[in-house]
């Protein structure tokens, strides 16, 4: 996917598809993480759609949770959506950053080459 350590830097353009892919997949992986949560909200604690999406969307985001949980099924799946969630953050960084730091470490590399 990306360019060898012997190869030039890739052209902006293939940069900037890249980034976009990496985006689209994270994307991707933040929208399955939040459907998996809107559903067990809704089915284990009995929350409308809203407030599913609403208590999902808030721990997904690192913020906490905004209801307090009616049995220990919604609180057992809360906990466990909550360590879910951030291994979905470290996830979905990881594909956003990896690009990025891919080219500033290739960019260095060849800058070092040129020295020599």
């Amino acid at each position: 996917m990306f360019e060898r350590r012997h190869e030039k830097l890739a052209h902006i353009s293939v940069f900037a598809k890249r980034m976009a892919m990496s985006l689209v997949m994270a994307s991707v992986l933040i929208g399955v993480a939040l459907s998996i949560g809107i559903v067990g909200y809704h089915h284990l604690a009995g929350f409308d759609w809203v407030d599913s999406f609403l208590e999902a969307s808030m721990i997904l985001g690192g913020m906490g949770p905004v209801s307090s949980l009616p049995s220990t099924d919604a609180k057992l799946f809360a906990a466990c959506y909550a360590l879910f969630s951030g291994l979905v953050f470290v996830a979905a960084m990881g594909m956003v950053l990896a690009p990025i730091t891919h080219r500033m470490l290739h960019k260095f590399h060849i800058d070092d080459e040129d020295l020599r």
